[in-house]
């Protein structure tokens, strides 16, 4: 029998519903995600009803029940978006025929599932579970077929009671999903053993996920393996906020709160989680007693071995002299090089390990362009990478010289997660050149320098002062830090540079100066509107994003202006921004689709914020949604004109990115960059933080601030520490000898 059932509301008040009827055709279903949708037969329904949900499997035929909302789409009218979705066998002849003949079970079609059921009718599941060998009484089943039958019968039964014991512990579909795509069979076994293992595995579930679950499960609030996981999350999040270690005991304070038990106990398992050896591990930094995560301390003790290594040998490139050089190249360029950049040059040119540093406008690029071109014309193979593709585009239009992302550059291997090119199969070059080296992270720096030829010689290009790596550790300003490595670093502001405002105030900020506004009638690239509220700062950003900037420059808003903010919350944060923006600058699009708390439209700019290795795109990646397809139930993003399609259950990791944090930015360029500077930004306000912001912008930088807020900024304001152990290992080798330094 189908009906719908209307029980309750949720705590906000919007209704949720009851859903069940016989599935009459499944029109998607993707395998990976599970996201389905579905045409379902309701009572009281003269028209099939589109169900869109999560199921891992599903057929024609299966009675489900369904709890969620209904919600009407533009092009497909009357929808239900399914929550939970529960699917069960068939029991009637013609259901469990129809079931039979959608493929679901492996070796049966239509002719054959006709002829199943006018055999054994409604007793068709049961013959096929307690008396299998009756199959054979069907003319065209063989022992062969019949098997394939039953253990496609019993995979299903297994993914059912999977689906059931995970609903009844608190799992909504969706997560269900990924929990049995991930485990397969064992999820019962797994979640039953270790629920805190989900936390680890699985993307999209935290520790207060896995937490309710063991709550649900019986665990005890001061179980040991509880302890332990909540030791081994507060460290986890400590690396999320770019730390690859924590002081013992600023670690038990931030466990204890996420746990919720007595301090001493924390301890207890701070300390046992140490003799475990498995995740963690002991150390000090400048003194004090630390826990690291066991991989991160490794990975950095390991980079500080390569580049120590690296630094002592001579370059595989035949000594060059640049006197005789120097005027070759500047006749190719046509640019004279200062004294400055020849120094650097020359620096570079005499060491295998080197670094190039410096703020905008002092000839980094031109001092990289000139040193590749003498290399080349003498027959170096040079490979060159960036972390983002912008800024891999960015320095391919500079050098003329194919550039790649670090990570296509290593080769990324998804099957089998990490890269391709290692120790065992390094890169083909005598030079390999990154740059912003300011955002690779250890475990990325760890990668490089595994992949680099024990021959060739490494350049690390970036501005050292800019914000550090979205990942752990600050690997640039640790290697410059220790004095172990040859730097050039850069100062002297050009002078058509020095008629930018943009670089005159990004050094003025870098010094501890605040950034001046232009004189009233000057035309300049350089702008602070001045705000003493918040509220009135969301206004007036609105106004410049969306008037006053297009009418009197004439950028286009949505293509050319990026409005970057130092943190998400708050009026003047990215969430509530985005939220705004795209009210305004797309506010009626052909078709929308809500999804993790986001519209998605054509026309909206999104940035992704994972690595997704499969899809080929990374944190902070930007593309533009370009269509959406209800048929196959994605969203199409373009992204640096390619398209990746999203199902819609996959879209917790894009967001929309009218606005973005100044974190996000690293690595990227902007024609126009907006930036709101508030008091309620205090806890991130930092010299660092709006230095890179106003470095992001090429044509045009405007300030929505406060000025007590950039007085905050400027004199130094929230700089944070990082917690890493690099500098100490690098710094180490100057003093003693490398081997007792690094084997301790």
């Amino acid at each position: 029998m189908n009906h719908v059932v209307r029980p309750r509301q949720l705590e906000s008040g919007t209704p949720v519903e009851a859903l069940a009827g016989t599935v009459e055709r499944v029109t998607f279903h993707n395998a990976e995600s599970g996201f389905c949708v579905l045409k379902v037969q309701v009572r009281g329904k003269r028209d099939l009803v589109p169900v869109i949900g999560h199921a891992p499997a599903i057929g024609a035929g299966e009675w489900i029940t369904a709890t969620g909302i209904w919600f009407s789409d533009r092009q497909h009218g009357l929808q239900f978006k399914a929550d939970t979705l529960k699917a069960t066998p068939p029991t009637g002849a013609a259901g469990i025929e129809k079931y039979l003949a959608s493929g679901y079970m492996r070796g049966i079609g239509p002719a054959m599932a006709k002829r199943i059921v006018a055999l054994f009718g409604e007793a068709t599941f049961e013959i096929i579970e307690a008396e299998p060998e009756r199959l054979k009484e069907v003319g065209g089943i063989g022992p062969k077929r019949a098997e394939r039958i039953v253990s496609g019968w019993a995979e299903q039964k297994a993914v059912r009671e999977i689906m059931i014991f995970l609903h009844a512990n608190g799992v909504g579909t969706a997560r269900a999903v990924r929990i049995f795509k991930t485990y397969q069979h064992d999820a019962i076994k797994v979640m039953t053993e270790d629920p805190y293992r989900l936390a680890r595995d699985i993307r999209g579930i935290g520790f207060r996920t896995a937490d309710a679950i063991a709550m649900k499960l019986g665990l005890a609030k001061e179980a040991p393996q509880r302890l332990r996981a909540g030791v081994s999350f507060a460290l986890q999040t400590a690396m999320d906020e770019g730390h690859c270690g924590l002081p013992a005991e600023r670690l038990a304070v931030l466990a204890q709160k996420l746990l919720e038990v007595d301090a001493d106990l924390v301890r207890r398992a701070v300390t046992e989680e140490i003799e475990r050896g498995e995740e963690v591990i002991a150390d000090t930094v400048g003194g004090e007693a630390c826990v690291f995560l066991r991989g991160l301390h490794a990975a950095e003790r390991a980079i500080a071995e390569r580049l120590i290594e690296r630094a002592a040998g001579s370059p595989p490139w035949p000594e060059i002299d640049l006197d005789k050089a120097c005027p070759w190249v500047e006749q190719k360029t046509g640019k004279t090089l200062s004294p400055s950049q020849v120094e650097a040059v020359r620096l570079m040119l005499g060491s295998k390990l080197c670094v190039i540093t410096g703020g905008p406008g002092v000839g980094k690029t031109s001092t990289l362009d000139s040193l590749l071109r003498i290399l080349i014309a003498k027959g170096v193979r040079v490979l060159l990478a960036a972390p983002t593709g912008r800024a891999a585009k960015r320095m391919n239009e500079q050098t003329g010289l194919e550039a790649k992302t670090i990570h296509r550059l290593l080769e990324i291997d998804p099957k089998h997660g990490g890269f391709s090119r290692n120790e065992e199969s390094p890169l083909a070059c005598d030079l390999l050149v990154l740059d912003e080296c300011s955002m690779i992270d250890v475990p990325l720096m760890n990668a490089l320098t595994k992949a680099v030829p024990a021959h060739a010689g490494l350049l690390l290009v970036g501005d050292v002062d800019q914000l550090p790596s979205v990942g752990p550790g600050q690997v640039l300003a640790d290697v410059i830090a220790s004095e172990r490595v040859p730097v050039a670093r850069l100062t002297e502001v050009f002078r058509q540079a020095a008629e930018s405002r943009i670089i005159v105030n990004a050094h003025r900020i870098n010094s501890g100066k605040v950034p001046e506004p232009p004189a009233p009638d000057e035309q300049a690239d350089f702008y602070i509107v001045d705000i003493a509220e918040p509220v009135e700062g969301l206004d007036k950003l609105i106004e410049v994003v969306t008037k006053r900037v297009p009418r009197r420059f004439g950028f286009d808003p949505v293509r050319d202006i990026q409005v970057l903010t130092p943190m998400n919350r708050g009026v003047l944060g990215a969430r509530n921004l985005n939220h705004e923006l795209q009210r305004v600058l797309n506010p009626n699009p052909p078709q929308q689709i809500e999804r993790f708390g986001w519209r998605f439209a054509p026309g909206d700019r999104v940035m992704e914020t994972q690595n997704d290795y499969d899809r080929e795109v990374f944190n902070g990646d930007l593309g533009m949604v370009t269509r959406i397809d209800d048929e196959e139930g994605a969203v199409i993003v373009t992204f640096d004109g390619r398209e990746v399609i999203y199902p819609f259950g996959e879209l917790d990791t894009l967001v929309p990115a009218f606005a973005t944090t100044i974190h996000k930015s690293q690595g990227s360029e902007y024609p126009v960059v907006v930036i709101p500077v508030a008091m309620q930004h205090w806890t991130m306000l930092a010299r660092n933080l709006l230095y890179t912001g106003v470095t992001r912008g090429k044509k045009l930088v405007v300030l929505i601030a406060q000025k007590k807020a950039v007085g905050v900024a400027v004199r130094g304001g929230n700089m944070k520490r990082r917690w890493t152990k690099l500098f100490e290992w690098l710094e180490a080798a100057n003093h003693r000898d490398l081997g007792t330094s690094l084997q301790r």
